[in-house]
């Protein structure tokens, strides 16, 4: 990455000064259970600092989970009869992380032709396919995420295509199938991309589109075919609505139309892989030609430039911390006009902006991602702080998505997906102890059995 040395150092001050907020060196390396009781569906997670990810992080506080969700979050809260409870002083929680931008599961690790099933590069345009009917859960990325403190991700067609399908949203408990991984009431999404991506993967098989133009061109065309369809539909409804007996329907489904109709009725949240401010802009036109609200534009280095543009159109951006230039192995000329304080500088405008991976191990260090984001705003003197940077990582990336009534904050009524860290969650030297999903321990440092090894890997002889 350029630059990367010229940061270094204020970064790691900024991390070594979050590390000395807690007493580190003086927590035990277990944190037990103090009493168990089978049945009991109330834990109390006490005494640890509390990122809420919704207001300020508060100093010494308890967390009440009762039947999944979070019951109570204050200091010196009531212990139920047979409740569970973890004595956490010297730890911290923060709502689990949530990654709005990855392709574990389709691009699984190894990471090798056999198992690439992200890019369906068979044509430029596919709404049809879904992230879900591709995805191997036993990819061993999985549970180093979890590891990491990531408690739900959102699973993305690559973008080589102009549409390149529906998205899926994952709660990463350990599972047989993707759709045992769902996340239950998650909204659905579609993956559009434009830019270089669509022209140097068609470009080169000269099939459209070749050019920018030609690629805003022909999602026109499709969307438009998509608003014909929709007519066409209902038209035909209204009519069979009219007779006397209904007609079974007799005309095949376009499940490519199908899903664009799901778009254009806002059903499906469309998360738009776009880089550059210009771009971004055309593809405003274009949804508003269409009455389309897209949620977010992912990766957009250039944000920054239309923060404005961006907050009145209430759509949200998904960053990077420091990928650009030459990030993630390639050396496109959209990702150039990056600035390290990107994330920054669009939360300051009002934008909803979150942080994302796109890596299967940048997803491991996601605590890390808003400290580097932080400490470039800081740098170029913008107000904004450690308990704004947390929700980019988690409250944000859930708007995003659209489960922010569900997760993201630790606030009463709120699912009960929580990581305890052995420190400062925005340190480099701290590290998820254990990670709950709707208030079940699922990952756990002192006992790394409980989240199960990927079946790949145990063939392996890999240990826990």
């Amino acid at each position: 990455m350029p630059g990367a040395k010229a940061h270094l150092l204020p970064i790691l001050a900024l991390l070594l000064a979050g590390c000395a907020s807690g007493p580190r060196d003086a927590v035990p390396e277990s944190t037990p259970v103090r009493s168990l009781q089978e049945g009991s569906s109330a834990l109390l997670l006490r005494g640890a600092a509390v990122m809420t990810a919704a207001g300020p992080t508060l100093p010494v506080a308890d967390v009440l989970v009762r039947d999944g969700e979070i019951a109570a979050v204050g200091r010196a809260l009531e212990t139920p009869p047979g409740s569970r409870v973890i004595e956490l002083h010297g730890r911290w929680i923060t709502p689990g992380l949530i990654d709005p931008h990855s392709h574990l599961g389709v691009y699984p690790l190894p990471n090798v032709r056999a198992h690439a099933d992200a890019n369906e590069t068979s044509g430029p345009f596919h709404p049809e396919v879904r992230v879900e009917e591709g995805l191997w859960p036993q990819d061993p990325a999985i549970r180093r995420a979890v590891a990491g403190g990531v408690t739900t991700i959102h699973v993305l067609p690559g973008s080589a295509n102009l549409v390149g399908g529906e998205g899926l949203t994952l709660r990463l408990r350990p599972a047989r199938s993707a759709r045992e991984m769902r996340f239950e009431g998650a909204p659905r999404t579609m993956k559009m991309a434009c830019g270089e991506n669509p022209k140097r993967v068609y470009g080169r098989k000269r099939k459209a589109p070749v050019t920018r133009m030609a690629e805003v061109a022909l999602l026109r065309q499709r969307l438009e075919d998509a608003r014909a369809y929709r007519a066409e539909r209902g038209k035909a409804q209204a009519e069979s609505e009219d007779e006397s007996e209904a007609k079974p329907e007799t005309k095949a489904k376009d499940f490519g139309k199908e899903a664009l109709v799901g778009v254009l009725a806002g059903e499906i949240l469309v998360q738009n892989h776009c880089y550059r401010a210009d771009e971004m802009l055309v593809r405003l036109d274009l949804f508003n030609e269409f009455e389309i609200q897209p949620r977010a534009f992912h990766h957009a280095t250039e944000a920054y430039k239309i923060a404005d543009r961006l907050r009145e159109a209430g759509v949200g951006a998904v960053v990077w911390s420091d990928w650009w230039g030459g990030g993630a192995g390639t050396s496109k000329m959209e990702m150039l006009d990056m600035v390290g304080a990107n994330a920054a500088l669009l939360d300051v405008a009002g934008v909803t902006v979150a942080l994302h991976s796109d890596s299967p191990t940048d997803i491991q260090r996601l605590n890390q991602e808003a400290p580097k984001a932080l400490a470039a705003g800081l740098r170029v003197g913008l107000a904004v702080d450690r308990d704004r940077a947390i929700r980019w990582v988690t409250a944000n990336a859930a708007w995003v998505l659209g489960i922010e009534d569900r997760v993201g904050t630790i606030e009463p009524g709120k699912v009960a997906d929580l990581v305890v860290w052995s420190g400062d969650p925005l340190s480099v030297f701290s590290k998820a102890e254990k990670v709950f999903i709707e208030g079940e321990l699922v990952y756990d440092r002192a006992n790394p059995e409980l989240y199960p090894i990927s079946d790949f890997e145990l063939g392996l002889g890999v240990q826990p």
